[in-house]
Order: C-alpha cells, then sequence, then structure tokens
C-alpha cells in the first residue's frame, strides 16, 4: 500500500470504531410489542353469569475449560435450578407459566427502582372526539394500582416529556380491533429500560370508551408495560380481549413472583 492511500485510511479507523460500538449498543436493546382489545361490557357481565354457573461455547469447541470457567458455568446451573425450583414454588395460582411458554422460558422486568421511580409522562388530546379530562387521571390509577401490590418498582408522573422513561399517548382508534398497546425495550440481560403505550378512545368499529374502560385497558397495558404476558383465563385483567374491569388475584400473584425472580432465560 503507498504511503498516500495508508493516510485515509488511518483517518477512518476512529470513525469505524464509533459506528462499531454504536452497532452493538443497537443489538443490546431489544423491543416488544403486544396489544389487547376489550370486550364489550354485555359480554363482561354475561361471562361473570357463565362463571357463577360453572452451551455449548466456542471456547469448550476448541478445547477444554480451565476450571474457573467451569466453576462459572456450574453456578450459572445452580441458579438455574434454584430460580426453576422458586417458581415452582410459587407457581400455583399464577400464569407465569404462560409466559414462560410466549417467551421461550424467559422472563423480563424492571430492576429496582424504590429511591429512583420510573418517570411516567401521560399526554392528553382534547383533539380526539369524546375526549375527557378524567382519561389521564384514570391511566395514573392504573400505575399505582400495580404499585400499590408492594413490587419493588414505584412511578412518578412527569411533565415533561423529554423526562420520562415510559410515554403514555392517545388516539382516536386503531386500524385493528385493539384498544391499547405497549412497545417496551429490554437490554441483553432482560432488564426493561423503556416503554411506550398507546390508548385509544374508540373501538376501531366507532364506539367510544367510557372512563371504566380506559382504566381497563390501562390496567392491561401497564402489566405488560412492567412484565406480564397474556394468558388465557378471561377473568384475569391480563387476557387478550379484556374482559374484566380490575386485577384478579392471578393477576396480582403472577406480578408478585416476577418481581421475586431475576429476569433472564430459565432454560
Amino acid at each position: 500500500m503507498k504511503r498516500s492511500d495508508l493516510v485515509p485510511a488511518l483517518l477512518l479507523l476512529p470513525v469505524l470504531g464509533f459506528v462499531a460500538v454504536q452497532a452493538m449498543r443497537t443489538r443490546s436493546i431489544t423491543a416488544t410489542s403486544q396489544a389487547a382489545s376489550l370486550a364489550p361490557a354485555a359480554r363482561v357481565h354475561a361471562h361473570r353469569l357463565a362463571t357463577r354457573n360453572s452451551g455449548t461455547t466456542e471456547a469448550a469447541a476448541a478445547g477444554e475449560m480451565d476450571a474457573g470457567a467451569a466453576a462459572d458455568v456450574d453456578t450459572k446451573k445452580a441458579d438455574i435450578l434454584d430460580i426453576r425450583r422458586r417458581i415452582e414454588l410459587g407457581a400455583n395460582g399464577t400464569y407465569i407459566g404462560e409466559i414462560l411458554g410466549e417467551r421461550d422460558s424467559a422472563l423480563a422486568r424492571w430492576p429496582e427502582r424504590l429511591t429512583q421511580p420510573v418517570r411516567v409522562w401521560v399526554g392528553s388530546n382534547p383533539a380526539i372526539e369524546g375526549w375527557d379530562d378524567s382519561y389521564p387521571d384514570r391511566v395514573r390509577d392504573a400505575f399505582d394500582q400495580w404499585a400499590d401490590l408492594g413490587i419493588p418498582v414505584k412511578f412518578t408522573f412527569v411533565r415533561d416529556s423529554t423526562d420520562a422513561d415510559v410515554h403514555v399517548s392517545w388516539i382516536d382508534h386503531f386500524d385493528s380491533p385493539i384498544s391499547g398497546k405497549t412497545v417496551w425495550a429490554r437490554d441483553s440481560r432482560w432488564w426493561i429500560v423503556s416503554a411506550n403505550i398507546t390508548l385509544a378512545l374508540h373501538h376501531n368499529a366507532g364506539e367510544l370508551l367510557d372512563s371504566k374502560a380506559i382504566h381497563a385497558i390501562a390496567l392491561h397495558e401497564v402489566g405488560h408495560l412492567l412484565g406480564l404476558d397474556h394468558t388465557a383465563d378471561t377473568t384475569n385483567i391480563m387476557t387478550a380481549r379484556v374482559r374484566v374491569r380490575d386485577l384478579s388475584e392471578a393477576d396480582r400473584a403472577t406480578m408478585k413472583l416476577l418481581y421475586s425472580l431475576p429476569p433472564g432465560s430459565v432454560k
């Protein structure tokens, strides 16, 4: 290579290094999208009546592990076995098994945020037909209701959206038959780091959601934000098609169990 060719190449090295670092950071964050629809109130009532009446690594492939690496593997296996035992002991009355099934045996949750609460910005949109100024309060109530379970996560509500970890916004309706959508991001260790919630004021067919329905959908979406997934049991707020208007005992028990466990894979 000529010296004249070498100089531009050297100048490019810092740029290439920066691009590589940014690419690594980007790969370490994974986004997950979850959505729910709301069952009409008449179906909720009918449902309640019916209920009453009825490891191998490259290093290992290349050669033998050293004693330190082997000890680390043994420790990790022991930790996973301990987590599985804790899940088995606490699973009764929860739908933790459904969450593990949906996420290929992995759990995601926020790190402890008691001294530094998760910052939440709840927007408003009076331009939407049918808007009620009480709707943001119903959303804040939903956040508080989950936090009141005693999990190691608290929320504080901020006025500046740029200072928030979580953003809640409003639209008239979704094009698909859903009423709420949550997108959260996690790092490579399965700690949730940020989230966006979008709530609709109308069903996609045009029906306006009242404040109780808004509260129910907000409860569902905040459940996603905290790490819960869907359950098939329609008596729970975390069913895909929300039929109830409050947290069930299974919702509470599953959230408490999730936040007693570390995030990540258990297989």
